[in-house]
């Protein structure tokens, strides 16, 4: 079981509303729409994906890592280095 398999109706929907502002965004880009008015689609676009990976995140630390604490230090290790990783690669995008 993943540690996001109690949040994952709450996942889909935040997903499905955003896969609903991108195909906003290509109806602007289609219609010609003010740059402007498109960058901060975008921008509110990406945070929002930026909250589903938080909360992904979130899910990925409370079980995934809690569990591998529980097996040893070797599995948390390995846990814990896969939570950095991911971490450094949101915060550099």
């Amino acid at each position: 079981m993943h540690g996001y398999e109690g949040s994952r109706d709450e996942l889909l929907a935040r997903l499905r509303r955003i896969e609903g502002q991108v195909r906003g965004l290509q109806r602007m880009i289609d219609e010609d729409r003010y740059c402007i008015d498109v960058l901060t689609q975008i921008s509110s676009a990406t945070r929002a994906l930026q909250g589903v990976a938080v909360n992904m995140l979130d899910d990925h630390v409370r079980h995934c890592v809690r569990d591998a604490i529980e097996q040893g230090p070797t599995a948390a290790d390995e846990r814990i280095d896969e939570a950095l990783d991911v971490i450094h690669r949101l915060i550099r995008n």
